[in-house]
């Protein structure tokens, strides 16, 4: 397997912070720095200078879900690549200050690492400017709006990908200027721009994401988009289903079933040929009785070379098979 191509270790922050932050749906919390660095709380945005969390409210069921659903649908992808895809969750993003002081700290909703193996950080935050950055983030917005404060953020710090999600299913107090559905922002000289496909998941839309990540079930639709793109993600870097250990377990499982159903379906045709030939009157239902017996297979054709009549060919069956 050829080691795949990761980012940087530490993006560039190419761009400048904005500004002015807004954080829509949002109540600022005061949180001082002696009291950041042991807050478990989840908050969208920290800031040293002002001691202030900006904290969403309450989220809800079809708040968490995109990101929960996301983490699985990776995993799916990540099998047919045949290489784990890691997803983190609310893991703080920081930006230290040059003291080496907690300076700035954002939570997405969800991140990805395609090759954790080279590039998930070991200690408890992702630090801009030390740490390899996520392939993916994602921001759910159903009372906020990441565009008008964090987007630009994850801009002026580097990162490559930003997802922003709106659901289907809006929470009571979503504004009404938020309409469903799943933008794409990737990287470039300009910025994080809107894209209609993203870069590090290799021909999967906006429109194929969204769907997935509020469909109910998944169909058979996304199914074959997934394998899809874990096909593309796994011909860059030469592996596949059979690289997965548990899909090499389950391939393996089926074709060892195929083979075994193919040798007994090949054992019941061969035995009623020689009843055939040797005269041995058998009745049309015979083939669907010998269907259902199990671990006969073997003695099919001594059976059918022995048997008198075919109530005799059963009970030969009967015998060996007990």
């Amino acid at each position: 397997m050829a080691e795949p191509i990761v980012g940087a270790v530490a993006a560039p922050v190419e761009h400048r912070e904005p500004e002015s932050l807004e954080f829509p749906g949002c109540r600022p919390v005061r949180i001082t720095c002696d009291e950041i660095d042991d807050c478990e709380d989840y908050f969208e945005y920290w800031d040293a200078d002002t001691e202030v969390a900006m904290v969403c409210e309450p989220v809800g069921y079809y708040h968490e879900r995109p990101a929960h659903r996301l983490a699985q649908l990776a995993g799916l992808i990540a099998a047919a690549r045949g290489t784990p895809i890691e997803a983190v969750g609310h893991t703080d993003l920081l930006v230290r200050n040059a003291r080496g002081k907690r300076q700035r700290i954002m939570q997405a909703d969800q991140i990805l690492f395609l090759h954790p193996a080279w590039t998930i950080p070991h200690g408890n935050d992702i630090e801009v400017g030390t740490d390899a950055l996520p392939d993916v983030v994602l921001e759910v917005d159903n009372t906020t709006d990441v565009r008008r404060g964090k987007l630009g953020l994850y801009e002026s710090w580097g990162f490559r990908e930003v997802w922003v999600e709106v659901p289907d299913e809006p929470a009571p107090s979503r504004p009404a200027a938020l309409r469903p559905g799943l933008t794409i922002y990737v990287s470039g000289r300009a910025g994080l721009r809107p894209a209609s496909t993203s870069r590090a998941f290799p021909g999967w839309t906006a429109e194929e994401i969204h769907f997935a990540l509020n469909e109910p079930e998944l169909s058979e639709e996304t199914a074959g988009v997934l394998n899809r793109v874990g096909r593309i993600l796994g011909a860059a870097q030469g592996t596949g289903p059979d690289s997965d250990p548990f899909l090499r377990r389950q391939r393996r499982e089926s074709r060892a079933a195929g083979y075994a159903a193919g040798r007994e379906e090949a054992s019941r045709a061969s035995a009623l040929r020689i009843l055939e030939s040797r005269g041995v009157p058998v009745s049309p239902s015979l083939a669907v009785r010998l269907a259902e017996l199990e671990g006969v297979s073997e003695h099919l054709v001594d059976a059918a070379l022995e048997c008198r009549d075919e109530e005799h060919f059963l009970q030969l069956l009967a015998a060996r098979r007990g």
